[in-house]
């Protein structure tokens, strides 16, 4: 069975200008099995963002190896692969192809779960933030990827679109995630795994409740 499995990973960054390393993750091993939906909670500065970047393939670790044996998404919301140059919908385009996946479907599964109306057709790098995680969300949800990674609360819009987010995220229980997130409320509504980063090690526990528990007590 394909299995996404993180063995050994360590990162450290620079701090000090330089003359110092922090090591944020550290000897860090998990396995996400199909339709395992994992949390990993952590305090900001944690790691939990570095993590799910080098899981995704934005980040190369300083040591430790990534086995995708299922397709990962990149992290939810996150815009960073776009054509700035190119519009909405030409970036849709170009993904499809590289995913192999069909182009006129997915540029409309886009169009209809964006919600961008015209900004859809204008270059991404004039859009904001909020425009460009919409966008990024929209596309991830139109390829049909094995596991979905969510940094942090999927935050790309107001309420509604958020919510919205959310549920179809709930709609794929066939599919794996992992989520990274402080709050505890949205590990514990939305996944059957969890464990928490804390001074680089991961920590794991036999329930969502026992791990949430021990995180909310430290």
């Amino acid at each position: 069975m394909s299995t996404l499995h993180i063995e050994h990973i360590t990162k450290s960054f620079p701090i000090h200008h330089g003359r110092a390393q922090r090591k944020v993750l550290d000897d860090i091993t998990l396995t996400v099995q199909p339709a395992q939906r994992w949390g990993i909670m952590g305090p900001n500065g944690a790691g939990k963002s570095t993590l799910i970047q080098i899981i995704s393939g934005s980040l190369k670790p300083d040591a430790g190896t990534v086995h995708r044996g299922m397709t990962v998404s990149w992290p939810l919301a996150f815009g960073g692969a776009f054509q700035g140059s190119l519009t909405g919908r030409d970036n849709a385009r170009l993904i499809a192809r590289v995913y192999g996946a069909d182009v006129q479907e997915t540029v409309e599964r886009v169009e209809a779960f964006a919600e961008l109306g015209i900004y859809l057709d204008e270059p991404v790098k004039t859009y904001s933030s909020g425009m460009n995680s919409r966008l990024s969300f929209a596309l991830s949800m139109a390829i049909d990827f094995d596991c979905f990674l969510v940094d942090e609360v999927i935050s790309v819009g107001d309420v509604r679109f958020n919510r919205k987010c959310e549920e179809e995220l709930r709609s794929r229980a066939d599919k794996a995630m992992l989520l990274v997130s402080h709050h505890t409320d949205l590990i514990r509504n939305n996944c059957d795994h969890a464990a928490f980063l804390r001074d680089g090690k991961l920590h794991f526990f036999d329930s969502v409740e026992e791990a949430i528990a021990v995180y909310e007590g430290m």
